[in-house]
């Protein structure tokens, strides 16, 4: 009778260390999310004087990581236009692609979405941005990268 509780203190104590360990690595998703948050909340919308935070366009809740491997994660981004048919809603994507590529500190795969029923293309539109070689194209487009230069670059304070 010994034996079975000495097992079942061990396999208590294993459980509860379990515990603590899940609770930990939520708790560095959840920080890994607000780093990645900090980064895109300050991105300007293409056609307002707005960042996409003030606008709605992004959110805390909207960034999800997931850890993969050894300092490796997968970052998950869905993002909401302001209207159905906006036209720049690619745009913001690319935009998020770029800055999140540049500033991030980790090793990171990156998956961006429209949030499901917010605009009247997003299939489309989540190909398109989440599509490596025409990213790389559009931003060798001159006006294009002008433009997310703009979008991107910090305000000097």
């Amino acid at each position: 009778m010994e034996r079975v509780s000495g097992l079942l203190s061990r396999v208590w104590l294993l459980a509860g260390l379990s515990d603590a360990t899940e609770d930990q690595r939520s708790k560095k998703m959840e920080d890994k999310a607000l780093e990645v948050y900090d980064v895109i909340r300050t991105i300007r919308d293409p056609e307002k004087p707005n960042t996409l935070e003030e606008l709605d366009v992004v959110t805390e809740k909207c960034v999800e990581v997931q850890e993969l491997g050894d300092d490796e994660y997968l970052i998950i981004i869905k993002f909401s236009p302001t209207v159905p048919h906006c036209s720049l809603a690619t745009l913001i994507g690319l935009c998020l692609q770029v800055k999140l590529q540049r500033c991030l500190p980790f090793k990171h795969k990156l998956e961006i979405y429209i949030t499901e029923g917010t605009h009247s293309t997003e299939e489309d539109i989540n190909k398109q941005i989440n599509d490596k070689e025409r990213v790389a194209a559009a931003m060798e487009n001159p006006s294009l990268r002008e433009i997310v230069e703009q979008c991107v670059t910090e305000p000097d304070d």
